[in-house]
C-alpha cells in the first residue's frame, strides 16, 4: 500500500478552501504533478441484503459533467441519466462487488474497502493517483488521499458515487425476480418495515447478510443492523446482470 505523498502533506482537511469548486482537489492532485486521477466511492454498506458495490471513475482533465454530484442528493431518475452521461465521457469506469456472503465472512468495512481495491485495479488505463471518499485507508499500489464527505467535495468522487449507486440498485432490481417477497426493487436491500416484516414472515433468503442484526430466523423480532467480525478472505460476486453495461467489473484476487 501507498500512503499519501509527502507533497501532498498540506492537501486540506476540511472543504472550507474548496467554496464551490467541484475540481478543487483534482487541481491540488495535478499540481503536484500527478496526471490520471480516479475517483472512488462505495455504496450498499447499511443494507441487510445484497452486495456492496464500489467504482472509480477517470474523468478527462477539467471535466464537469452537468447534474453529476452526490448520488444521495439526486433523485433516481437524474442518477439513471447521470450514469449513461458518465459512462459516454469518462476515460475509464469500473466497479468492484463483494458479496453478503463474504460481507458475513469479514466485516462490512473490510468489504468496502475490497470493493474498492476491485475497482480501482480494474481501471484501464490506470490512475497514478486516487481521491477516495472515505476515511479508512485502501489496501491499493497507488498513491491516493481519502476524502471525508469526498462525495460533495470531489467531482470525480460524485461521479464515482452515481455509478456505485446504479450499478448496485440494478443488482437489487434483479434479485427482485428471484426473491419477490422481499421488496428488493424498491427498499434494495435496506431494512425498511415491508423488508422487516417480509423477513419475519419468510426468513433470510441466500443474499441476506446473516451477522446483520435483523437478519434472524422467522419469528423473532428484527433490530438495527451490526455487522460480523469474522476474518477471512474475500471472493469476487458473481452478481452482475445483463443489463449492467458500460462499466469493468473488478476481478477476484487473492489476498
Amino acid at each position: 500500500m501507498i500512503t499519501p505523498e509527502p507533497n501532498l502533506s498540506l492537501f486540506p482537511e476540511s472543504d472550507s478552501c474548496s467554496g464551490f469548486d467541484p475540481l478543487f482537489y483534482e487541481s491540488l492532485v495535478r499540481k503536484a504533478g500527478y496526471r490520471v486521477i480516479a475517483g472512488v466511492d462505495e455504496a450498499g454498506r447499511g443494507p441487510l441484503a445484497g452486495p456492496v458495490v464500489a467504482a472509480a471513475v477517470i474523468l478527462p482533465e477539467g471535466t464537469i459533467l452537468d447534474g453529476v454530484r452526490d448520488s444521495k442528493e439526486m433523485t433516481q431518475s437524474a442518477r439513471e441519466k447521470s450514469f449513461c452521461l458518465i459512462r459516454e465521457k469518462a476515460v475509464s469506469v469500473s466497479v468492484g462487488v463483494v458479496s453478503a456472503s463474504d460481507i458475513d465472512r469479514t466485516d462490512i468495512l473490510k468489504a468496502s474497502l475490497e470493493a474498492m481495491k476491485r475497482a480501482i485495479l480494474s481501471l484501464e488505463p490506470q490512475p497514478d493517483f486516487c481521491l477516495v471518499d472515505g476515511i479508512h485507508p485502501v489496501p491499493v499500489p497507488i498513491p491516493y488521499r481519502c476524502l471525508k464527505k469526498g462525495d460533495r467535495l470531489s467531482h470525480s468522487i460524485s461521479a464515482a458515487s452515481v455509478v456505485a449507486k446504479v450499478y448496485r440498485d440494478r443488482i437489487m432490481c434483479s434479485f427482485h425476480g428471484q426473491f419477490p417477497v422481499y421488496g428488493f426493487s424498491e427498499n434494495k436491500g435496506y431494512g425498511t418495515a415491508q423488508h422487516l416484516a417480509a423477513l419475519r414472515a419468510h426468513g433470510a433468503c441466500p443474499i441476506h447478510r446473516t451477522t446483520f442484526r435483523g437478519v434472524e430466523p422467522r419469528g423473532q423480532e428484527p433490530s438495527a443492523p451490526v455487522v460480523g467480525r469474522n476474518p477471512s478472505k474475500l471472493q469476487c460476486s458473481a452478481a452482475e446482470p445483463s443489463d449492467l453495461t458500460g462499466v469493468s467489473p473488478g476481478r477476484s484476487r487473492e489476498q
